[in-house]
This record gives structure tokens, sequence and C-alpha cells, in this order.
């Protein structure tokens, strides 16, 4: 089995060693990616993606990870608290990720994935920066989404207090186990809820582009096929 991890920072910061410690604990291969350093970029709205993603003007860096992840059992995003969300640099990322959503061309093999998303501040909550994540992940349709948000009290992991990072610790063995499992993740009500829909605004062409639809019909799940 194998990860990948997105930080959503250059720096090996508190969220980073966590991600990390996660990793180590699943004891799979991994596949890093450090935001902006590998895809230092903003989605400028072109849209030309809508119509062959590889016309993305940034296709080459964004296949790299691509390639990756469709190649991985489990994601772990990791972006500490800035402002109450997430990194720039990972919100850039996901927005250039967008084309993915179910309400566009979803990729089939992101119905088998499981993932993670970890966020640290000094000391305020993190849902509002881990859930910018999740509802990307959710999106693109990836059916097993676990999180965990901390507040660290400290501007770097070395200044972490020892029992912080006991409690880490442990939590990150209790999560390990969680994400560890060679069955295939259930696909849950909610996102085949979103699928139908999705798949019933594509059969009636309200469409970014007619390639969307061509897309769905192609993949079978207008009519009745899923890719799960």
């Amino acid at each position: 089995m194998k990860i990948v991890m997105i930080h959503g920072q250059n720096h090996k910061g508190s969220t980073f060693h966590i991600g990390r410690l996660l990793a180590k604990k699943l004891n799979m291969e991994s596949t890093e990616f450090f935001l902006p350093r590998d895809m230092n970029h903003f989605c400028i709205g072109c849209y030309s993606c809508i119509e062959d993603e590889t016309k993305c003007p940034f296709w080459s860096e964004k296949k790299i990870i691509l390639d990756a992840m469709e190649q991985a059992d489990i994601f772990i995003f990791t972006s500490p608290n800035y402002c109450l969300a997430p990194s720039g640099a990972m919100k850039s990322f996901l927005d250039l990720m967008f084309d993915y959503w179910m309400v566009h061309r979803p990729k089939e093999w992101m119905f088998s994935k499981r993932a993670v998303v970890i966020s640290t501040s000094a000391g305020a909550s993190n849902n509002s920066a881990i859930k910018v994540v999740k509802n990307s992940l959710f999106g693109w349709g990836v059916p097993f989404v676990k999180s965990y948000g901390i507040a660290v009290q400290a501007m770097n992991w070395g200044m972490v207090k020892d029992e912080k990072k006991i409690k880490i610790e442990k939590d990150m063995t209790k999560l390990a186990k969680k994400l560890s499992c060679d069955k295939k993740p259930r696909v849950g009500i909610k996102t085949r809820f979103m699928f139908r829909m999705m798949g019933m605004m594509h059969s009636a062409g309200w469409d970014s582009s007619p390639v969307e639809k061509q897309y769905w019909e192609e993949k079978g799940w207008i009519s009745g096929k899923r890719p799960w």
C-alpha cells in the first residue's frame, strides 16, 4: 500500500511532523509533495481544463501529483491554520483540481481512496481550515475521510511541550488503525446521492461544456454504471 502526502507549506513545522508521524505508523511507501514548491501556481480561471484537462497551463506539474495520487491508497493532507483557513498554497492546489469534482469530470479511482486532513494552530480551532480540504475530498468522491486538528500552542515543533507530543503520538496511533484496512472503503449515502444528482444534471445537459456530458456517457454513469 502507498501514501501520498500533500503538505500545504514548504517549511517542516508542527503540521508536517504530525503528518510524518502518521505516515510512519502506517508503515507504507510514501511520496511527498510540498506546496508551493511542487505546485507554485494559481488557477487563472481559463476553463481550459473543462474541455481537456491536459490543456491546463500547469498540467505538467499537476499530472505528476495526480499520477502519484492515483497509485496511492491513502492521501494525507497537512496544512497549518492560516487565519482560520488552510494555507494559500493548499487552497491554490485545490482550486486547480476543481474539474475533478463530481459536478464536472470526477476520476473514478478517487472513489476507492482513503484520506486524512491534518491541521495545527497556536490556539484557535482548526475546524474551518480542515473543512475546506474535506469539501474538496468529498467533491472528488473520496469515500473515507478522517481529520485531526490540534492547538499546539507553539511556533514550531521544537517548542511543542512533551505532554502535548505524547498526546499526539497516541492520537496518531489510533488514527493509523482506522486508516489501515485492506478492504475497499464503502461509498456512503451522501456521496451516492450526490453522484446520482450529478448524473441527472449531466443527463439533462446542464453542463459547463458538452464535453462533460460526453465524459459521463462514455463512463456509463448516466445509464446507471457506478465508479465504485
